[in-house]
């Protein structure tokens, strides 16, 4: 030791600093491997998509390039068409009539899905059509 007065000491890097760096950086890549999506059983290319409608799913309709999926809570119906190959800006349409009330439509170009289109719909049957690309499928009266 010096003998001038002060005391001159090194630090050495903190345990604690080093039990975190340990611990915490393989928890957010683990963390991170958990977020990361991964392709489902179909591969890449499905209709898998998040749903922006709320309720319960009430009927999906499958036709050659989609799906027209309807969801269902006790006041509201809810539709959304979902392409099968996402992919490049196509047409797209969605529409949900009430009975006895005006159609909600939603129809442009669209890569993915287009929707949600929502309507009022207590004790009430709705009918509803979705196109992807020119073809597409339409209900009578349903979730009456």
């Amino acid at each position: 030791m010096p003998t001038d007065g002060l005391m001159h000491t090194t630090r050495a890097p903190r345990p604690r600093r080093r039990l975190i760096a340990r611990v915490l950086v393989p928890f957010l890549a683990a963390l991170a491997l958990l977020l990361t999506p991964w392709p489902g059983p179909g591969g890449g290319a499905t209709a898998e998509a998040v749903s922006v409608c709320t309720g319960r799913p009430a009927k999906t309709y499958r036709f050659a390039t989609g799906e027209l999926r309807l969801y269902r809570t006790r006041h509201y119906a809810c539709a959304v068409t979902v392409a099968k190959r996402p992919g490049a800006p196509r047409p797209m349409n969605v529409s949900l009539q009430p009975r006895g009330g005006r159609a909600a439509v939603k129809a442009g170009r669209f890569g993915r899905q287009t929707g949600p289109v929502t309507v009022h719909a207590l004790n009430r049957c709705v009918r509803a059509y979705g196109s992807v690309a020119g073809q597409g499928r339409s209900t009578g009266w349903i979730l009456c």
